[in-house]
């Protein structure tokens, strides 16, 4: 992929959390800790049910017109409550430094758009999704570009990998090279430290129970919007060796894919 097919609106931010045991902050309804802000397990998996149940609904009107029956992975809604939970502390983070830096967020993508786009109209889902990239979109034309680490850049050429958006194997030299010639990696280390300011002030804790958090990130490519998760940079605050309660019930990893409406299904 040459460096201009690189060079499109990305929207990423990397965070490091720690986890509620370590921190003392261990209520089990709790899925995440902002400062003062709670985030509750039920809210994330109500959320996320509403999102299922209207994806469902969707893909099973898309069939009718076609005579089809959609197989139980058709219906399944490639979106998990990690992702849920990955929004509402993104969108909490990203308003956070709107505010302090004064920068004015624009409505640039709408609930109602992403909704139908993802199958998933008139949800929860689609109103945080339609917030937190607007928020990004602020964020990424206010903040001044940074020049990303070499750590950041591997992070970030791994996510657009993982999405099938930029080639596997390329060494450390050839990213260097090739990202110098794509100004959005400037904007996304910008947002990214700025999160991570925001992150250090705060005392963001998330519930064992969760992985880690990931942001999720929408590129605009030639052939439409590409969504990816860029993983956090600091991936040893993760918790690993801690008593955890039950876990939440859960679906194999969620590929990342290009949003698409229930007749693509």
């Amino acid at each position: 992929m040459r460096a201009r097919r690189l060079a499109v609106a990305a929207s990423v931010a990397v965070l490091a959390v720690s986890s509620l045991a370590a921190c003392g902050r261990s209520a089990p309804d709790v899925a995440a800790y902002v400062g003062d802000m709670r985030y509750s397990v039920d809210r994330v998996a109500a959320i996320h049910d509403e999102a299922q149940t209207r994806y469902e609904e969707s893909v099973r009107a898309a069939a009718k017109q076609s005579g089809a029956e959609p197989t139980p992975e058709q219906l399944r809604l490639k979106v998990e409550r990690e992702d849920i939970l990955n929004l509402l502390v993104g969108i909490d983070l990203g308003k956070r430094v709107v505010e302090e830096k004064q920068i004015q967020v624009k409505d640039q993508l709408t609930a109602e758009q992403l909704g139908q786009a993802l199958g998933v109209p008139g949800t929860e889902y689609a109103t945080l999704a339609a917030e937190w990239y607007d928020v990004y979109l602020a964020l990424e034309a206010g903040l001044p570009g940074a020049e990303p680490t070499d750590d950041a850049r591997e992070t970030l050429y791994q996510a657009l990998v993982d999405a099938g958006l930029a080639p596997a194997g390329w060494s450390v030299d050839e990213q260097r090279q090739n990202f110098a010639q794509a100004p959005f990696t400037q904007q996304v280390s910008a947002v990214s430290s700025a999160l991570q300011d925001e992150v250090e002030k705060l005392d963001v804790t998330v519930n064992p129970r969760f992985r880690a958090l990931e942001i999720p990130a929408l590129l605009q490519t030639e052939s439409g919007f590409r969504q990816y998760n860029l993983p956090y940079v600091e991936g040893d605050s993760a918790v690993t060796d801690v008593t955890t309660p039950d876990p939440l019930p859960s679906t194999e990893p969620t590929e990342p894919t290009e949003p698409a409406g229930p007749a693509d299904s």
